[in-house]
């Protein structure tokens, strides 16, 4: 059974925690959607200030909508379109302050002000994206991008 954890110490310890989290999460689990799944989960009940949490899985030379927390979104989305598509084409991690001045920006959501989307891969190939929205300019800084680089990869090993 999975309790709510009280997050402790600097951001970084307590991504250290998450990341702990999420591997005994995952530990023996074969199913993809599901890790997917529980994955978005534990990331929207970790992070504040969000307003989109989820998947984006690599199909057929597009994007296409996986598993989320938040409002209704895009289902599919281009390679080198929007933030998602740009991290998919370059293979890195796109952190936009302001996803107004991003030339080509996908508004599913028009609350969301800043974006982190950070590259998933399986097997030396892109897997898909993860993908977190937030309602405030500026949002994520180097901490996060770096602790969620970590996620993805201790993700990886479970799909």
């Amino acid at each position: 059974m999975f309790q709510a954890e009280q997050y402790k110490g600097s951001k970084e310890e307590q991504y250290q925690l998450l990341i702990k989290q999420l591997d005994a999460l995952l530990d023996g689990e074969p199913d993809e959607i599901s890790n997917l799944s529980n994955a978005s989960a534990l990331l929207n009940q970790f992070l504040e200030d969000v307003n989109w949490v989820g998947f984006y899985i690599w199909k057929q030379d597009e994007l296409v909508l996986g598993p989320f927390q938040g409002l209704p979104a895009c289902v599919r989305i281009p390679s080198g379109r929007g933030v998602c598509g740009t991290a998919v084409a370059e293979g890195k991690t796109q952190r936009i302050e302001d996803v107004n001045a991003f030339p080509g920006h996908i508004a599913c959501d028009a609350a969301s002000q800043s974006e982190i989307v950070v590259p998933l891969f399986k097997n030396s190939k892109v897997y898909g994206v993860l993908d977190i929205d937030s309602p405030s300019v500026g949002r994520f800084d180097e901490v996060d991008e770096s602790s969620l680089i970590e996620f993805a990869k201790t993700l990886e090993k479970h799909l």
